[in-house]
Protein backbone atom coordinates (compact mmCIF):
# COMPACT_ATOMS: atom_id res chain seq x y z
CA UNK A 1 0.00 0.00 0.00
CA UNK A 2 1.35 3.44 -0.99
CA UNK A 3 -0.27 6.81 -0.40
CA UNK A 4 0.17 10.25 -1.94
CA UNK A 5 0.33 12.77 0.89
CA UNK A 6 0.99 16.45 1.38
CA UNK A 7 3.70 17.43 3.83
CA UNK A 8 4.13 21.19 4.07
CA UNK A 9 4.97 22.29 0.47
CA UNK A 10 5.79 18.90 -0.98
CA UNK A 11 4.02 15.84 -2.34
CA UNK A 12 5.17 12.53 -0.88
CA UNK A 13 4.43 9.11 -2.29
CA UNK A 14 5.28 6.06 -0.23
CA UNK A 15 7.01 8.50 2.18
CA UNK A 16 9.35 9.76 -0.56
CA UNK A 17 9.24 13.20 -2.21
CA UNK A 18 7.63 13.16 -5.65
CA UNK A 19 6.98 15.68 -8.37
CA UNK A 20 3.87 14.77 -10.38
CA UNK A 21 4.52 15.06 -14.12
CA UNK A 22 1.14 14.24 -15.55
CA UNK A 23 -0.70 14.34 -18.84
CA UNK A 24 -4.43 14.25 -19.54
CA UNK A 25 -5.66 11.37 -21.72
CA UNK A 26 -9.40 10.75 -21.92
CA UNK A 27 -10.27 7.09 -22.43
CA UNK A 28 -13.71 8.15 -23.71
CA UNK A 29 -12.18 10.00 -26.67
CA UNK A 30 -10.00 7.09 -27.84
CA UNK A 31 -10.91 3.63 -29.13
CA UNK A 32 -9.83 1.05 -26.51
CA UNK A 33 -7.43 -0.68 -28.89
CA UNK A 34 -5.24 2.46 -28.73
CA UNK A 35 -5.27 3.10 -24.97
CA UNK A 36 -1.98 1.31 -24.33
CA UNK A 37 -0.25 3.05 -27.25
CA UNK A 38 -1.20 6.53 -25.97
CA UNK A 39 -0.18 5.67 -22.40
CA UNK A 40 3.16 4.28 -23.56
CA UNK A 41 3.86 7.50 -25.45
CA UNK A 42 3.05 9.46 -22.29
CA UNK A 43 5.54 7.41 -20.31
CA UNK A 44 8.18 7.59 -23.06
CA UNK A 45 7.93 11.39 -22.91
CA UNK A 46 9.05 11.27 -19.28
CA UNK A 47 5.71 11.58 -17.47
CA UNK A 48 4.99 9.53 -14.35
CA UNK A 49 1.22 10.12 -14.12
CA UNK A 50 -1.88 10.12 -16.32
CA UNK A 51 -5.00 12.12 -15.53
CA UNK A 52 -8.50 11.45 -16.82
CA UNK A 53 -12.00 12.77 -16.31
CA UNK A 54 -14.96 10.43 -15.94
CA UNK A 55 -18.07 11.80 -17.74
CA UNK A 56 -21.29 10.83 -15.96
CA UNK A 57 -23.35 10.95 -19.17
CA UNK A 58 -21.02 8.45 -20.86
CA UNK A 59 -21.78 5.86 -18.19
CA UNK A 60 -25.40 6.46 -17.16
CA UNK A 61 -27.09 7.00 -20.49
CA UNK A 62 -30.59 6.87 -18.98
CA UNK A 63 -31.60 6.86 -15.31
CA UNK A 64 -30.38 3.61 -13.75
CA UNK A 65 -28.90 2.25 -17.01
CA UNK A 66 -25.13 2.01 -16.64
CA UNK A 67 -22.53 1.38 -19.31
CA UNK A 68 -18.94 0.41 -18.48
CA UNK A 69 -17.98 -1.66 -21.52
CA UNK A 70 -15.89 -0.93 -24.62
CA UNK A 71 -14.87 2.72 -24.74
CA UNK A 72 -16.57 3.17 -21.35
CA UNK A 73 -14.41 0.56 -19.58
CA UNK A 74 -12.63 3.06 -17.34
CA UNK A 75 -11.44 0.30 -15.02
CA UNK A 76 -9.50 -1.33 -17.83
CA UNK A 77 -7.96 2.00 -18.87
CA UNK A 78 -6.77 2.65 -15.30
CA UNK A 79 -5.49 -0.92 -15.00
CA UNK A 80 -3.43 -0.60 -18.19
CA UNK A 81 -1.91 2.64 -16.89
CA UNK A 82 -0.96 0.91 -13.65
CA UNK A 83 0.57 -2.03 -15.50
CA UNK A 84 2.77 0.43 -17.39
CA UNK A 85 3.99 1.92 -14.10
CA UNK A 86 1.99 5.13 -14.30
CA UNK A 87 0.19 6.80 -11.42
CA UNK A 88 -3.40 7.84 -12.13
CA UNK A 89 -5.29 10.99 -11.16
CA UNK A 90 -9.06 10.63 -11.55
CA UNK A 91 -11.44 13.57 -11.91
CA UNK A 92 -14.90 12.00 -11.70
CA UNK A 93 -18.26 13.55 -12.38
CA UNK A 94 -20.81 14.93 -11.59
CA UNK A 95 -19.39 17.78 -13.71
CA UNK A 96 -16.21 17.80 -15.80
CA UNK A 97 -16.54 20.58 -18.44
CA UNK A 98 -13.91 19.20 -20.87
CA UNK A 99 -15.68 20.70 -23.93
CA UNK A 100 -17.82 17.57 -23.56
CA UNK A 101 -21.59 17.45 -24.10
CA UNK A 102 -23.28 19.16 -21.09
CA UNK A 103 -19.96 19.08 -19.21
CA UNK A 104 -20.51 15.39 -18.50
CA UNK A 105 -23.89 15.85 -16.85
CA UNK A 106 -26.62 13.52 -18.19
CA UNK A 107 -29.14 15.26 -20.43
CA UNK A 108 -32.00 13.42 -18.74
CA UNK A 109 -31.48 15.61 -15.66
CA UNK A 110 -33.07 18.42 -17.68
CA UNK A 111 -36.36 16.56 -18.00
CA UNK A 112 -37.04 17.17 -14.29
CA UNK A 113 -37.91 20.83 -13.66
CA UNK A 114 -37.27 20.36 -9.91
CA UNK A 115 -33.57 19.62 -10.45
CA UNK A 116 -31.15 22.48 -9.92
CA UNK A 117 -27.65 21.66 -11.12
CA UNK A 118 -24.44 21.71 -9.11
CA UNK A 119 -25.78 22.78 -5.72
CA UNK A 120 -27.40 21.47 -2.52
CA UNK A 121 -30.57 20.54 -4.34
CA UNK A 122 -31.94 17.25 -3.03
CA UNK A 123 -33.43 15.92 -6.32
CA UNK A 124 -30.05 16.54 -7.99
CA UNK A 125 -28.05 15.03 -5.13
CA UNK A 126 -30.25 11.93 -5.17
CA UNK A 127 -29.19 11.33 -8.78
CA UNK A 128 -25.53 11.96 -7.91
CA UNK A 129 -25.72 9.52 -4.99
CA UNK A 130 -27.24 6.83 -7.18
CA UNK A 131 -24.45 7.31 -9.72
CA UNK A 132 -21.74 7.30 -7.04
CA UNK A 133 -23.18 4.05 -5.67
CA UNK A 134 -22.29 2.50 -9.02
CA UNK A 135 -19.05 4.36 -9.85
CA UNK A 136 -17.12 4.56 -6.59
CA UNK A 137 -17.04 0.79 -5.86
CA UNK A 138 -15.53 0.31 -9.32
CA UNK A 139 -12.74 2.76 -8.46
CA UNK A 140 -12.16 1.62 -4.87
CA UNK A 141 -10.19 -1.52 -5.78
CA UNK A 142 -7.96 0.60 -8.06
CA UNK A 143 -6.91 3.06 -5.33
CA UNK A 144 -3.27 3.11 -4.29
CA UNK A 145 -4.43 2.27 -0.76
CA UNK A 146 -5.65 -1.03 -2.25
CA UNK A 147 -2.50 -1.60 -4.31
CA UNK A 148 -3.85 0.12 -7.43
CA UNK A 149 -2.56 3.10 -9.45
CA UNK A 150 -5.07 5.84 -8.42
CA UNK A 151 -3.23 8.29 -6.17
CA UNK A 152 -5.65 11.25 -6.10
CA UNK A 153 -9.23 12.19 -6.99
CA UNK A 154 -10.93 15.50 -7.60
CA UNK A 155 -14.03 16.91 -5.94
CA UNK A 156 -16.26 18.40 -8.69
CA UNK A 157 -14.44 20.58 -11.26
CA UNK A 158 -13.60 24.29 -11.47
CA UNK A 159 -16.59 24.94 -9.25
CA UNK A 160 -15.56 28.52 -8.46
CA UNK A 161 -16.23 29.39 -12.11
CA UNK A 162 -19.86 28.45 -11.54
CA UNK A 163 -20.98 28.86 -7.94
CA UNK A 164 -20.07 29.29 -4.28
CA UNK A 165 -22.05 26.51 -2.56
CA UNK A 166 -19.32 25.18 -0.27
CA UNK A 167 -21.81 22.89 1.43
CA UNK A 168 -22.38 21.18 -1.93
CA UNK A 169 -18.65 20.56 -2.40
CA UNK A 170 -18.38 19.21 1.14
CA UNK A 171 -21.32 16.92 0.45
CA UNK A 172 -19.49 15.47 -2.57
CA UNK A 173 -16.30 15.12 -0.51
CA UNK A 174 -18.14 13.15 2.14
CA UNK A 175 -20.02 11.14 -0.47
CA UNK A 176 -16.70 9.93 -1.86
CA UNK A 177 -15.23 9.19 1.58
CA UNK A 178 -18.36 7.30 2.65
CA UNK A 179 -17.93 5.02 -0.37
CA UNK A 180 -14.37 4.10 0.52
CA UNK A 181 -12.35 6.71 -1.37
CA UNK A 182 -9.35 7.20 0.92
CA UNK A 183 -6.73 8.70 -1.43
CA UNK A 184 -5.79 12.39 -1.58
CA UNK A 185 -8.74 14.58 -2.58
CA UNK A 186 -8.30 17.95 -4.27
CA UNK A 187 -10.07 20.77 -6.09
CA UNK A 188 -8.94 22.83 -9.09
CA UNK A 189 -9.85 26.36 -10.16
CA UNK A 190 -8.61 29.27 -12.20
CA UNK A 191 -6.24 31.67 -10.37
CA UNK A 192 -8.82 34.42 -9.82
CA UNK A 193 -10.31 35.70 -6.58
CA UNK A 194 -13.91 34.63 -7.13
CA UNK A 195 -12.89 31.25 -8.55
CA UNK A 196 -10.68 30.35 -5.61
CA UNK A 197 -13.15 31.72 -3.07
CA UNK A 198 -16.02 29.74 -4.59
CA UNK A 199 -14.20 26.52 -5.42
CA UNK A 200 -12.06 25.72 -2.38
CA UNK A 201 -13.04 23.21 0.31
CA UNK A 202 -11.70 23.52 3.88
CA UNK A 203 -8.79 21.15 4.56
CA UNK A 204 -8.71 20.01 0.90
CA UNK A 205 -5.77 20.69 -1.42
CA UNK A 206 -6.48 23.34 -4.07
CA UNK A 207 -4.71 23.30 -7.44
CA UNK A 208 -4.71 25.89 -10.24
CA UNK A 209 -5.62 25.79 -13.94
CA UNK A 210 -3.92 28.14 -16.41
CA UNK A 211 -1.89 28.33 -19.60
CA UNK A 212 0.64 31.09 -19.02
CA UNK A 213 2.16 33.48 -16.43
CA UNK A 214 2.93 30.62 -14.08
CA UNK A 215 4.56 32.65 -11.30
CA UNK A 216 1.64 35.08 -11.19
CA UNK A 217 -0.89 32.23 -11.10
CA UNK A 218 0.90 30.41 -8.30
CA UNK A 219 1.19 33.61 -6.29
CA UNK A 220 -2.58 33.96 -6.43
CA UNK A 221 -2.97 30.33 -5.37
CA UNK A 222 -0.61 30.87 -2.43
CA UNK A 223 -2.60 33.90 -1.35
CA UNK A 224 -5.48 31.55 -0.60
CA UNK A 225 -3.40 28.46 0.23
CA UNK A 226 -0.16 29.67 1.86
CA UNK A 227 1.07 26.15 2.57
CA UNK A 228 0.93 23.21 0.22
CA UNK A 229 2.60 21.94 -2.94
CA UNK A 230 2.18 24.00 -6.08
CA UNK A 231 0.35 22.16 -8.82
CA UNK A 232 -1.06 23.26 -12.15
CA UNK A 233 -3.84 20.72 -12.61
CA UNK A 234 -4.58 21.99 -16.12
CA UNK A 235 -1.70 23.41 -18.11
CA UNK A 236 -3.48 24.58 -21.25
CA UNK A 237 -0.76 23.89 -23.80
CA UNK A 238 -3.18 23.98 -26.74
CA UNK A 239 -6.85 24.82 -27.25
CA UNK A 240 -10.09 23.54 -28.76
CA UNK A 241 -11.96 24.75 -31.84
CA UNK A 242 -15.51 25.89 -32.54
CA UNK A 243 -17.31 25.48 -35.86
CA UNK A 244 -16.76 28.48 -38.11
CA UNK A 245 -13.60 29.61 -36.34
CA UNK A 246 -9.90 29.19 -37.07
CA UNK A 247 -7.94 26.17 -35.89
CA UNK A 248 -5.97 26.98 -32.75
CA UNK A 249 -2.22 26.40 -32.76
CA UNK A 250 0.22 27.21 -29.97
CA UNK A 251 3.97 27.31 -30.50
CA UNK A 252 5.74 24.30 -28.97
CA UNK A 253 8.76 26.28 -27.82
CA UNK A 254 6.53 28.70 -25.93
CA UNK A 255 4.74 25.76 -24.31
CA UNK A 256 8.08 24.29 -23.27
CA UNK A 257 9.23 27.62 -21.79
CA UNK A 258 6.14 28.02 -19.61
CA UNK A 259 6.47 24.37 -18.55
CA UNK A 260 10.08 24.96 -17.50
CA UNK A 261 9.01 28.07 -15.56
CA UNK A 262 6.71 25.85 -13.49
CA UNK A 263 9.36 23.19 -12.95
CA UNK A 264 11.86 25.85 -11.84
CA UNK A 265 9.33 26.94 -9.22
CA UNK A 266 9.22 23.38 -7.89
CA UNK A 267 5.68 22.79 -9.13
CA UNK A 268 3.94 19.65 -10.29
CA UNK A 269 2.14 19.86 -13.64
CA UNK A 270 -0.69 18.13 -15.47
CA UNK A 271 -0.77 18.83 -19.22
CA UNK A 272 -4.29 19.52 -20.46
CA UNK A 273 -4.31 17.94 -22.95
CA UNK A 274 -1.41 15.55 -23.53
CA UNK A 275 -3.54 13.72 -26.10
CA UNK A 276 -6.95 15.09 -26.98
CA UNK A 277 -8.56 12.44 -29.15
CA UNK A 278 -11.97 12.77 -30.80
CA UNK A 279 -15.50 13.85 -29.85
CA UNK A 280 -17.06 10.84 -31.52
CA UNK A 281 -20.80 10.77 -32.10
CA UNK A 282 -22.77 13.55 -30.44
CA UNK A 283 -20.35 14.07 -27.54
CA UNK A 284 -18.92 17.52 -28.32
CA UNK A 285 -20.16 20.37 -26.16
CA UNK A 286 -20.51 24.10 -26.70
CA UNK A 287 -19.69 27.42 -25.10
CA UNK A 288 -22.15 30.16 -24.22
CA UNK A 289 -21.28 32.70 -21.53
CA UNK A 290 -24.16 35.01 -22.47
CA UNK A 291 -27.79 34.11 -23.07
CA UNK A 292 -27.70 34.73 -26.83
CA UNK A 293 -24.15 33.45 -27.26
CA UNK A 294 -23.61 29.90 -28.54
CA UNK A 295 -20.44 28.34 -29.97
CA UNK A 296 -20.54 24.59 -30.73
CA UNK A 297 -17.31 22.61 -30.54
CA UNK A 298 -16.03 20.59 -33.50
CA UNK A 299 -15.65 16.81 -33.67
CA UNK A 300 -11.86 16.78 -33.51
CA UNK A 301 -10.37 17.27 -30.06
CA UNK A 302 -6.84 17.41 -31.42
CA UNK A 303 -6.30 20.39 -29.10
CA UNK A 304 -2.92 21.02 -30.75
CA UNK A 305 -1.63 18.68 -28.04
CA UNK A 306 1.78 16.94 -27.84
CA UNK A 307 0.15 13.84 -29.34
CA UNK A 308 -2.11 14.76 -32.24
CA UNK A 309 -5.62 13.41 -32.77
CA UNK A 310 -4.27 10.22 -34.33
CA UNK A 311 -1.88 9.74 -31.41
CA UNK A 312 1.32 10.70 -33.22
CA UNK A 313 4.10 12.66 -31.46
CA UNK A 314 4.48 16.26 -32.62
CA UNK A 315 7.30 18.78 -32.37
CA UNK A 316 5.65 19.94 -29.14
CA UNK A 317 6.02 16.41 -27.76
CA UNK A 318 9.78 16.42 -28.26
CA UNK A 319 10.20 19.99 -26.96
CA UNK A 320 8.44 18.95 -23.73
CA UNK A 321 10.48 15.76 -23.50
CA UNK A 322 13.67 17.82 -23.71
CA UNK A 323 12.56 19.99 -20.78
CA UNK A 324 11.64 16.95 -18.68
CA UNK A 325 15.09 15.46 -19.31
CA UNK A 326 16.61 18.44 -17.46
CA UNK A 327 14.63 17.74 -14.29
CA UNK A 328 14.04 13.97 -14.30
CA UNK A 329 15.60 10.84 -15.76
CA UNK A 330 13.81 9.73 -18.90
CA UNK A 331 12.72 6.08 -18.95
CA UNK A 332 14.66 3.53 -20.96
CA UNK A 333 11.82 3.41 -23.41
CA UNK A 334 11.77 4.31 -27.08
CA UNK A 335 8.97 6.54 -28.29
CA UNK A 336 6.48 4.27 -30.12
CA UNK A 337 6.23 5.09 -33.83
CA UNK A 338 3.22 6.79 -35.42
CA UNK A 339 0.42 4.46 -36.44
CA UNK A 340 0.26 3.52 -40.14
CA UNK A 341 -1.96 5.78 -42.27
CA UNK A 342 -3.62 4.93 -45.56
CA UNK A 343 -5.23 6.99 -48.32
CA UNK A 344 -7.89 4.58 -49.56
CA UNK A 345 -9.05 6.99 -52.24
CA UNK A 346 -12.54 7.92 -53.34
CA UNK A 347 -15.72 5.90 -53.11
CA UNK A 348 -19.21 6.87 -54.25
CA UNK A 349 -22.49 6.71 -52.40
CA UNK A 350 -24.87 4.80 -54.68
CA UNK A 351 -27.95 4.59 -52.45
CA UNK A 352 -30.09 7.15 -50.67
CA UNK A 353 -32.95 7.26 -48.16
CA UNK A 354 -34.89 10.51 -47.71
CA UNK A 355 -35.42 11.36 -44.05
CA UNK A 356 -39.10 12.26 -44.27
CA UNK A 357 -39.83 8.93 -45.99
CA UNK A 358 -37.99 6.98 -43.30
CA UNK A 359 -39.07 8.51 -39.99
CA UNK A 360 -41.63 5.79 -39.22
CA UNK A 361 -38.85 3.21 -39.60
CA UNK A 362 -36.53 5.06 -37.21
CA UNK A 363 -38.88 6.14 -34.43
CA UNK A 364 -42.43 6.19 -33.12
CA UNK A 365 -44.25 9.53 -33.29
CA UNK A 366 -45.43 11.25 -30.11
CA UNK A 367 -48.51 13.45 -29.99
CA UNK A 368 -47.86 16.68 -28.11
CA UNK A 369 -50.04 19.73 -27.50
CA UNK A 370 -46.99 21.99 -27.54
CA UNK A 371 -43.51 21.34 -28.96
CA UNK A 372 -41.42 20.35 -25.90
CA UNK A 373 -37.62 20.14 -25.56
CA UNK A 374 -36.20 16.78 -26.61
CA UNK A 375 -35.35 15.86 -22.99
CA UNK A 376 -39.10 15.78 -22.18
CA UNK A 377 -39.47 13.02 -24.78
CA UNK A 378 -36.64 10.98 -23.25
CA UNK A 379 -34.12 11.97 -25.95
CA UNK A 380 -30.53 12.96 -25.20
CA UNK A 381 -28.84 13.57 -28.54
CA UNK A 382 -29.29 13.88 -32.27
CA UNK A 383 -32.16 15.45 -34.20
CA UNK A 384 -35.88 16.00 -33.63
CA UNK A 385 -38.73 16.76 -36.04
CA UNK A 386 -41.78 18.78 -35.02
CA UNK A 387 -44.73 18.46 -37.38
CA UNK A 388 -48.11 20.23 -37.44
CA UNK A 389 -50.81 21.39 -39.85
CA UNK A 390 -51.54 25.10 -40.31
CA UNK A 391 -54.94 26.04 -41.68
CA UNK A 392 -55.13 28.48 -44.53
CA UNK A 393 -55.21 30.82 -46.22
CA UNK A 394 -52.90 33.05 -44.19
CA UNK A 395 -50.77 36.04 -45.05
CA UNK A 396 -47.01 35.86 -44.91
CA UNK A 397 -45.65 35.90 -41.39
CA UNK A 398 -42.33 35.05 -39.76
CA UNK A 399 -42.03 31.63 -38.15
CA UNK A 400 -40.80 32.19 -34.59
CA UNK A 401 -39.11 29.24 -32.87
CA UNK A 402 -39.09 30.27 -29.23
CA UNK A 403 -36.31 29.37 -28.60
CA UNK A 404 -34.42 27.30 -31.18
CA UNK A 405 -31.71 25.06 -29.70
CA UNK A 406 -29.74 24.84 -31.89
CA UNK A 407 -30.25 24.79 -35.67
CA UNK A 408 -33.57 24.35 -37.46
CA UNK A 409 -34.49 23.56 -41.06
CA UNK A 410 -38.04 24.64 -41.93
CA UNK A 411 -40.19 22.82 -44.52
CA UNK A 412 -43.71 23.68 -45.69
CA UNK A 413 -45.34 20.80 -47.57
CA UNK A 414 -41.75 19.46 -47.73
CA UNK A 415 -40.53 22.55 -49.60
CA UNK A 416 -37.47 24.00 -47.89
CA UNK A 417 -38.16 27.51 -46.54
CA UNK A 418 -34.97 28.37 -44.70
CA UNK A 419 -32.71 27.95 -41.68
CA UNK A 420 -33.01 29.30 -38.15
CA UNK A 421 -29.78 29.33 -36.14
CA UNK A 422 -29.55 30.02 -32.45
CA UNK A 423 -26.40 32.12 -32.82
CA UNK A 424 -27.46 34.19 -35.85
CA UNK A 425 -30.57 36.33 -35.37
CA UNK A 426 -30.28 37.61 -38.94
CA UNK A 427 -31.51 34.28 -40.29
CA UNK A 428 -35.32 34.46 -40.46
CA UNK A 429 -37.95 32.32 -42.15
CA UNK A 430 -41.28 33.72 -43.37
CA UNK A 431 -44.06 32.22 -45.49
CA UNK A 432 -47.75 32.47 -46.29
CA UNK A 433 -50.23 29.60 -46.06
CA UNK A 434 -52.25 28.64 -49.15
CA UNK A 435 -55.95 27.93 -49.30
CA UNK A 436 -56.54 24.53 -47.71
CA UNK A 437 -53.59 24.82 -45.32
CA UNK A 438 -50.12 23.28 -45.27
CA UNK A 439 -48.00 20.82 -43.32
CA UNK A 440 -45.14 22.39 -41.36
CA UNK A 441 -42.08 20.36 -40.47
CA UNK A 442 -39.23 21.73 -38.37
CA UNK A 443 -36.06 19.61 -38.17
CA UNK A 444 -33.87 20.73 -35.27
CA UNK A 445 -30.32 19.57 -34.63
CA UNK A 446 -28.83 19.39 -31.15
CA UNK A 447 -25.29 20.60 -31.80
CA UNK A 448 -24.03 20.02 -28.26
CA UNK A 449 -25.13 21.27 -24.86
CA UNK A 450 -23.24 24.09 -23.21
CA UNK A 451 -20.44 22.67 -21.07
CA UNK A 452 -19.20 25.73 -19.17
CA UNK A 453 -20.64 28.81 -17.53
CA UNK A 454 -23.98 30.00 -16.14
CA UNK A 455 -26.20 28.62 -18.93
CA UNK A 456 -25.59 24.91 -18.39
CA UNK A 457 -29.31 24.06 -18.34
CA UNK A 458 -29.29 23.95 -22.13
CA UNK A 459 -32.43 22.10 -23.19
CA UNK A 460 -32.57 21.12 -26.84
CA UNK A 461 -35.09 21.40 -29.64
CA UNK A 462 -37.91 23.86 -28.99
CA UNK A 463 -37.65 25.26 -25.48
CA UNK A 464 -40.88 27.33 -25.34
CA UNK A 465 -43.07 27.18 -28.44
CA UNK A 466 -43.46 27.87 -32.16
CA UNK A 467 -45.43 30.79 -33.58
CA UNK A 468 -46.53 31.84 -37.05
CA UNK A 469 -46.48 35.57 -36.49
CA UNK A 470 -47.91 36.14 -33.03
CA UNK A 471 -50.06 33.01 -32.96
CA UNK A 472 -48.76 29.98 -31.10
CA UNK A 473 -49.23 26.71 -32.99
CA UNK A 474 -50.65 23.74 -31.09
CA UNK A 475 -51.24 20.10 -31.90
CA UNK A 476 -47.89 18.57 -32.83
CA UNK A 477 -46.55 15.23 -33.95
CA UNK A 478 -43.00 14.81 -32.69
CA UNK A 479 -40.37 12.45 -34.12
CA UNK A 480 -37.29 11.86 -31.95
CA UNK A 481 -34.20 10.95 -33.98
CA UNK A 482 -31.25 9.99 -31.75
CA UNK A 483 -29.96 7.89 -34.71
CA UNK A 484 -28.69 5.09 -32.47
CA UNK A 485 -29.74 2.35 -34.91
CA UNK A 486 -29.88 2.92 -38.66
CA UNK A 487 -30.52 -0.71 -39.61
CA UNK A 488 -34.26 -0.11 -40.31
CA UNK A 489 -33.43 2.34 -43.13
CA UNK A 490 -34.46 1.25 -46.62
CA UNK A 491 -32.22 2.64 -49.35
CA UNK A 492 -32.91 3.05 -53.05
CA UNK A 493 -30.58 3.79 -55.94
CA UNK A 494 -29.61 7.43 -56.32
CA UNK A 495 -30.93 9.12 -59.44
CA UNK A 496 -29.16 12.04 -61.07
CA UNK A 497 -31.28 14.66 -59.33
CA UNK A 498 -29.64 16.46 -56.40
CA UNK A 499 -31.69 16.61 -53.23
CA UNK A 500 -31.73 19.85 -51.24
CA UNK A 501 -32.90 18.32 -48.00
CA UNK A 502 -32.13 15.81 -45.28
CA UNK A 503 -31.23 12.33 -46.51
CA UNK A 504 -29.10 9.30 -45.68
CA UNK A 505 -26.49 8.20 -48.21
CA UNK A 506 -24.90 4.77 -48.26
CA UNK A 507 -21.51 3.69 -49.64
CA UNK A 508 -19.13 0.78 -49.22
CA UNK A 509 -15.38 0.73 -48.70
CA UNK A 510 -13.71 -2.55 -49.63
CA UNK A 511 -10.36 -3.27 -47.95
CA UNK A 512 -8.16 -6.07 -49.26
CA UNK A 513 -5.73 -5.94 -46.33
CA UNK A 514 -5.77 -5.24 -42.61
CA UNK A 515 -7.02 -1.67 -42.05
CA UNK A 516 -4.92 1.33 -41.13
CA UNK A 517 -5.86 4.74 -39.73
CA UNK A 518 -7.34 7.09 -42.30
CA UNK A 519 -9.20 10.39 -42.58
CA UNK A 520 -12.54 10.91 -44.29
CA UNK A 521 -12.84 14.06 -46.40
CA UNK A 522 -16.36 15.22 -47.27
CA UNK A 523 -15.71 17.84 -49.93
CA UNK A 524 -18.98 18.91 -51.54
CA UNK A 525 -21.11 17.71 -48.64
CA UNK A 526 -22.84 20.30 -46.44
CA UNK A 527 -23.56 19.31 -42.85
CA UNK A 528 -24.36 16.15 -40.95
CA UNK A 529 -22.93 13.05 -39.32
CA UNK A 530 -21.12 9.94 -40.54
CA UNK A 531 -21.52 6.33 -39.45
CA UNK A 532 -18.92 3.66 -40.22
CA UNK A 533 -19.96 0.06 -39.58
CA UNK A 534 -22.63 1.42 -37.26
CA UNK A 535 -20.24 3.60 -35.24
CA UNK A 536 -21.10 7.31 -35.12
CA UNK A 537 -17.90 9.01 -36.21
CA UNK A 538 -19.17 12.50 -35.45
CA UNK A 539 -20.38 15.72 -37.00
CA UNK A 540 -19.02 17.42 -40.13
CA UNK A 541 -19.81 20.87 -41.49
CA UNK A 542 -18.42 22.65 -44.53
CA UNK A 543 -17.93 25.89 -42.55
CA UNK A 544 -14.85 24.26 -40.98
CA UNK A 545 -12.24 24.65 -39.69
CA UNK A 546 -12.20 20.85 -39.65
CA UNK A 547 -12.47 19.31 -43.13
CA UNK A 548 -11.68 15.65 -42.33
CA UNK A 549 -12.91 13.14 -39.78
CA UNK A 550 -10.41 10.83 -38.10
CA UNK A 551 -11.14 7.13 -38.70
CA UNK A 552 -9.14 4.87 -36.35
CA UNK A 553 -8.20 1.53 -37.91
CA UNK A 554 -10.14 -0.54 -35.30
CA UNK A 555 -13.40 0.91 -36.65
CA UNK A 556 -12.67 -0.67 -40.03
CA UNK A 557 -12.41 -4.31 -41.07
CA UNK A 558 -10.85 -6.27 -43.86
CA UNK A 559 -13.48 -6.72 -46.54
CA UNK A 560 -16.70 -4.70 -46.75
CA UNK A 561 -17.20 -1.55 -44.66
CA UNK A 562 -20.53 0.28 -44.64
CA UNK A 563 -20.52 4.09 -44.59
CA UNK A 564 -23.76 6.00 -44.00
CA UNK A 565 -23.79 9.79 -44.25
CA UNK A 566 -26.74 11.75 -42.93
CA UNK A 567 -26.57 15.11 -44.70
CA UNK A 568 -29.16 17.62 -43.55
CA UNK A 569 -28.69 20.56 -45.92
CA UNK A 570 -28.39 18.66 -49.19
CA UNK A 571 -25.27 17.77 -51.13
CA UNK A 572 -23.95 18.27 -54.64
CA UNK A 573 -21.48 15.41 -54.14
CA UNK A 574 -21.84 11.69 -53.65
CA UNK A 575 -18.08 11.15 -53.32
CA UNK A 576 -16.31 10.25 -50.10
CA UNK A 577 -12.55 10.48 -50.08
CA UNK A 578 -10.24 8.69 -47.64
CA UNK A 579 -6.90 10.49 -47.26
CA UNK A 580 -3.83 9.87 -45.11
CA UNK A 581 -3.47 13.37 -43.61
CA UNK A 582 -5.91 15.40 -41.51
CA UNK A 583 -7.20 18.83 -42.51
CA UNK A 584 -8.07 20.69 -39.31
CA UNK A 585 -7.93 24.21 -40.72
Amino acid sequence: MAILTVQQNQFYYDNKPIRLLSGAIHYFRIVPEYWEDRLLKLKACGFNTVETYIPWNFHETSPGTFHFEGMADVERFITIAGELGLHVIVRPSPYICAEWEFGGLPAWLLADRDIQLRCMNRPYLNKVDHYYDELMPRLKSLLSTQGGPIIAMQIENEYGSYGNDTAYLQYLEQAMINRGIDVLLFTSDGPEHHMLQGGMVPQVLETANFGSRAEEAFQMLQRYQPQGPLMCMEYWNGWFDHWGEEHHVRDGNEVAEVFEDMLALGASVNFYMFHGGTNFGFTSGANGLERDHYEPTITSYDYNAPLNEAGDPTEKYFAIREIISKYAELPALEVPPPSPKMAYGAITAVERALLFNQMEKLTKPVQSVTPEPMERYGQNDGFIVYETFITGPREERELIIQDCHDRALVFLNDDFKGVVERWDSSKKVSFDIPEGGARLRVLIENMGRINYGPYLADRKGVTEGIRHGNQYLYGWTVWTLPLQDLSPLRFTDIDAEAISGPAFYRAELELATAPADTFLKLEGWSKGVVFINGFNLGRYWKVGPQQTLYVPAPLLQEGRNEIIVFDVDGTDSHTLQFVDQPELG
